[in-house]
């Protein structure tokens, strides 16, 4: 077996500078400019849009980072040698990235059918790797012949062709092209249950364990569900605990580390009165283009971090927050960009951590239960 230095994590599938990254290029740095801050202006209002440009006035380019904050104001940081990582970093808030393909290379592009600059196209050949759209100058041109045989003209022609000024069309097609990262589901089993005095996740508050009664949920709804450990258990679905001492934050930084790519929906095993009808509707509620998706619980007057979806790019939030000394995910919740979801009875959020509280709970449930059988007769 091959000695390996340093321990084998999955990088996030991302670009230089983001999930979603376009370069434009195939027309002059202004015309790329033109066309960057029109979709900007087409998608500014919904998404956090960042255009990474050279500051073409000084003799050694300089990365400049120009994010649309709103119709009237520009944030510009201006930046050198910076690596790659801290690159990523740096943008991590963003859900778009365009970047002049003058100068930077992308793992999306938009081609841009410019006769006078089509030697210049040409010479970046290679950086053309994955169109997601061609912009056409003039109104009879079509891509260089030289670019259907190096995309496969059977690719080409699924290629969506835009005018110069269709910038609502080119805007909504790129919307659609965002990456949806997949939803996987961890189930929190609740520490050591000291003030409880047995395992919660064991609690049968709907006839089985709590735990089989939330993996049987996600079973139903389709989303594949893991249980946060705190050590090794030879069972299948299981995210053990790397991130030790944290309590659910290191589940949940755990779980990232297991699968950086995919969004976690959270849930603890002693919310016991969340059912189907509450987590299809967080599900629902869910904003890809946010760190995470959030239910407002009145009783605390926060966000519940512990019935959440946490998106790929909260993995790299959560962990400035420890590097910074924080190990609380409501902090996160509160102090950065998220979706708050209304519950019509946000009560469900009620958690249960001794025997006198589950008690009440079972009488809740049971109440409930006898209600709806009631209603089920006379309906």
């Amino acid at each position: 077996m091959k000695h390996s230095k340093h321990t084998k994590l999955v990088k996030p599938i991302t670009g230089a500078y983001g999930f979603n990254e376009i370069a434009i290029l195939g027309t002059t740095c202004e015309k790329i400019n033109e066309i960057a801050h029109a979709i900007i202006s087409q998608l500014g209002k919904n998404l956090n849009i960042a255009y990474i440009d050279a500051d073409h006035s000084q003799e050694n380019a300089e990365i400049s980072h120009t994010k649309l904050q709103d119709k009237i104001n520009q944030l510009q940081i201006n930046t050198r040698n910076r690596s790659s990582v801290l690159q990523k970093t740096t943008l991590n808030s963003e859900n778009l990235v365009l970047l002049n393909g003058n100068h930077f290379q992308s793992r999306k592009q938009i081609i841009c059918i410019d006769s006078k600059k089509e030697s210049s196209l040409q010479k970046r050949k290679e950086q053309i790797t994955d169109v997601l759209a061609i912009i056409i100058f003039e109104p009879e041109a079509e891509p260089y012949p030289w670019l259907k045989n190096h995309l496969d003209e059977i690719s080409v022609d699924k290629i969506p062709v835009f005018g110069f000024s269709e910038n609502e069309a080119l805007g909504v097609n790129i919307k659609n092209s965002l990456q949806k990262p997949p939803l996987k589901a961890l189930i929190l089993k609740g520490g050591k249950s000291q003030r409880m005095g047995e395992d919660k996740s064991r609690l049968a508050y709907h006839g089985v364990p709590q735990e089989e009664y939330l993996k049987n949920i996600f079973l139903e709804m389709g989303i594949e569900a893991f249980v946060s450990e705190s050590q090794s258990t030879n069972t299948e679905n299981t995210i053990i605990d790397t991130f030790t001492g944290l309590g659910p934050y290191g589940g949940i930084l755990s779980a990232f580390r297991e699968d950086p790519n995919s969004a976690w929906l959270v849930i603890a095993c002693d919310l016991p009165l969340i059912g189907l009808k509450e987590i299809q509707h967080l599900v629902n509620h869910r904003n890809i283009y946010k760190s995470a998706t959030a239910c407002y619980n009145p009783e605390t007057d926060f966000p519940d971090p512990l019935f959440t979806i946490w998106e790929p790019r909260a993995y790299s939030i959560l962990l400035h927050y420890l590097s910074q000394g924080y190990s609380c995910p409501r902090k996160v919740l509160i102090n950065e960009d998220i979706e708050l979801v209304q519950l019509e009875n946000p009560g469900i959020l009620r958690n249960c951590n001794t025997p006198e509280e589950r008690a009440e709970v079972m009488k809740l449930i049971t109440n409930t239960s006898k209600q709806r059988l009631f209603r089920d007769f006379f309906r």
